[in-house]
């Protein structure tokens, strides 16, 4: 049963998000449902060893979560962001390239989900779409009930009227 929410802000219904879920699942995806940003965080971060190489995709659902933040604490993680953007993007792009395309572990979000469990991912530079689909050694994404859509025309539209403006 579609449930057609056009704003794009507001959550999906616990059915909803249990159906998206099981679908996920279905296409061989771990889910783990939760209630507020402090609970993902936390399992979040359960997730992530301690000194593990991490990098993350730029994404307003990580900063809110507090999940941006808590990677780049260096006495806890290798986090690749700050590494990067001290490297010259003249002389050092391929090292850069390498560097940021296989990460040990890649946070980050998705823009949508369909009804079917299809996560949808646009990106300004296309840095996290590689280690999003397979070059990552774990990907772990974020992502709000408010993002499930129908289907994948709405999730364009999404993408378009939230995303890229």
């Amino acid at each position: 049963m579609t449930q057609l929410r056009e704003d794009f802000a507001t959550p999906a219904s616990e059915e909803m998000i249990q159906r998206v879920a099981e679908r996920m699942r279905e296409r061989n995806i771990e889910v783990v449902v939760v209630d507020d940003g402090d609970e993902v965080r936390k399992v979040v971060l359960e997730r992530v060893p301690e000194g593990a190489e991490v990098h993350s995709g730029k994404s307003k659902t990580l900063q809110d979560a507090g999940i941006f933040d808590a990677i780049h604490d260096a006495n806890r993680y290798d986090t690749l962001r700050p590494r990067y953007l001290k490297m010259d993007r003249q002389t050092q792009a391929r090292e850069i390239r390498k560097l940021i395309s296989g990460p040990d572990f890649m946070l980050g979000s998705v823009n949508a989900v369909t009804e079917d469990g299809i996560l949808v991912a646009a990106s300004a530079s296309s840095s996290q779409l590689g280690p999003y689909a397979s070059t990552a050694g774990k990907v772990i994404l974020v992502v709000g009930s408010q993002k499930i859509v129908p289907d994948l025309e709405t999730a364009l539209r999404r993408i378009h009227q939230c995303d890229l403006p």
